[in-house]
């Protein structure tokens, strides 16, 4: 499953809080800059796209999906990142319903393996059970285990 995939890349990260939304998205971004996927230039990308269009990357309570347009200059791979904050980074202050505690951040220059993965993550996200677990994982092998229970 997806979860797996993603600990065998080395894209997983906890941390325990984040100084701030932006530092949220760079910090988000970090696993992919740290293994090639992506330039250091993303996670600006990314701020400024949230900054013109709102949060748009808060999908649901809890959950962000950092992202910019396919075939970002600063895209250099196709992969998922996961990064987990222990306290709730806002990112609308007075809406709750716009923080987040798991990032999955999307990289993408190949789109057939982007829509696997976005499917994938789709199929994760839409299992209640599973996206009230991921908000309560502390390591890789706590992801490990998610991916083994709900595959």
């Amino acid at each position: 499953m997806l979860l797996a995939d993603i600990v065998a890349k080395k894209h997983v990260l906890f941390i325990p809080k984040a100084e701030g939304w932006e530092d949220a998205v760079r910090q988000s971004c970090k696993t992919l800059v740290d293994t090639g996927i992506v330039e250091p230039g993303y996670a600006e990308d990314i701020i400024g796209c949230i900054k013109a269009n709102g949060p748009y990357i808060v999908l649901m309570p809890g959950i962000a999906l950092p992202h910019f347009a396919e075939n970002s200059p600063h895209a250099k791979g196709t992969a998922i990142a996961f990064m987990k904050v222990e306290e709730p980074v806002s990112f609308d202050p007075g809406n709750p319903e716009k923080s987040a505690v798991v990032f999955f951040t999307l990289a993408s220059v190949d789109t057939e393996r982007h829509l696997k993965n976005m499917r994938q993550l789709f199929k994760m996200l839409t299992n209640e059970e599973l996206v009230a677990d991921l908000q309560t994982v502390k390591s890789e092998e706590d992801l490990l285990a998610l991916d083994k229970k709900y595959s």
